[in-house]
């Protein structure tokens, strides 16, 4: 097992800084996610680890070694690409062989080595078949276990998945993970899909514009976002934003919105990062799941039903409410909801669960 320790780390494309003062640490063991939208650096990031994109400036080590400018073979790292690059004439058995008989590997250590990745990939009985008789995931499991045999000290993983049917993305993932629990060994992930990255991290690193926003462990990325780019990213439906002031009101501290006024919980507001003062302007989020419908004259607030989205086991069921706010509440899939023709519905926030956002530096409060 090995750590990765990253340090002031610059990346220079032509005239473009894609990746500038980055620091990271991975503990050994750790699996850990980089989660992101496209061109926000994560996969430059990965391929500068392995060695495969030149460092304008800072330090890489991998278990206490400097390996910033060391031959991306002598890294000791193993990586998985988004496409299978599986040799079309070579059986899977060679293609997994391959990179140690060019090292000179013994043959009976090279054996060794395949047979045991094949068993943990469930690839023992598809030895001797070629690329072209495999399934798409059968292929990335023959990439990933190329990638094994090197008995690597990191793995790296570049949107494996990307290119599976959802069905197959989700068997892939909990084999990952079952690997990852087998072997031990310290694994980065690179996805834009935060359900591989919920599933999958030790922690997760959301990154945006080259840089990394938090970094933390899954339910707190969720639960305690850092800023609202990270609390509008993770989460499916995104979490709901509405723009409001914080008041003094009945000797309580409330936020006031078109859409409803909300006394905050002293305890909530004890524990933010910036204690929130009165007279201001912030943004409050709340998750779907953290709002409840109610009868028109009940509840919060009032809001007009413009859509429901059956999804399986819940419904996503979006409201319009004052001053235009949209929101998403997560409900049962049993429950009976009134569609727009049928007028107004009420709901209650759960307000322990929201979240206030600084509307200039988007920084939680």
């Amino acid at each position: 097992m090995s750590a990765v320790d990253i340090q002031g780390l610059q990346v220079r494309l032509g005239q473009a800084d894609i990746l500038q003062d980055l620091n990271l640490a991975v503990a050994e063991g750790e699996f850990l996610v980089l989660l992101g939208p496209s061109g926000c650096g994560k996969s430059t990031l990965l391929h500068t680890v392995a060695g495969l994109l030149d460092v304008s400036d800072g330090r890489i080590s991998v278990g206490g070694k400097d390996i910033t400018y060391a031959d991306p073979a002598r890294r000791g790292i193993g990586m998985v690409f988004q496409s299978y690059a599986l040799y079309p004439t070579m059986t899977v058995e060679r293609n997994l062989s391959f990179g140690l008989r060019s090292s000179g590997a013994p043959k009976a250590e090279v054996a060794r080595r395949v047979q045991q990745a094949a068993a943990m990939l469930q690839l023992t009985e598809l030895l001797q078949r070629k690329p072209a008789q495999l399934s798409g995931g059968q292929r990335q499991r023959v990439a990933i276990g190329r990638a094994l045999v090197r008995d690597a000290s990191v793995y790296l993983f570049d949107e494996p998945l990307s290119n599976l049917d959802a069905k197959l993305r989700t068997e892939l993932r909990r084999e990952l993970k079952t690997l990852h629990r087998n072997i031990g060994k310290t694994m980065i992930y690179v996805t834009h899909d935060q359900v591989e990255a919920m599933t999958l991290a030790t922690r997760i690193a959301v990154m945006r514009g080259g840089k990394i926003l938090q970094i933390d462990t899954p339910r707190q990325i969720y639960e305690r976002p850092a800023n609202r780019f990270v609390a509008g990213f993770v989460g499916s439906p995104a979490m709901n934003f509405i723009d409001g002031r914080l008041v003094h009101r009945d000797g309580a501290l409330r936020f006031e919105s078109a859409a409803f006024s909300l006394a905050l919980p002293g305890d909530a507001i004890a524990a933010s990062t910036q204690p929130p003062q009165a007279e201001r302007a912030v943004v409050l989020g709340i998750r779907p799941e953290h709002l409840r419908l109610t009868e028109a004259t009940a509840g919060l607030a009032q809001a007009e039903v413009g859509l429901v989205e059956p999804m399986g086991g819940i419904q996503v069921v979006w409201l319009t409410a004052g001053g235009g706010a949209s929101l998403a509440v997560e409900v049962n899939a049993e429950a009976v909801v009134p569609d727009a023709a049928q007028g107004r519905v009420g709901f209650d926030i759960d307000i322990r669960r929201v979240s206030l956002f600084d509307p200039a530096t988007e920084l939680r409060l």
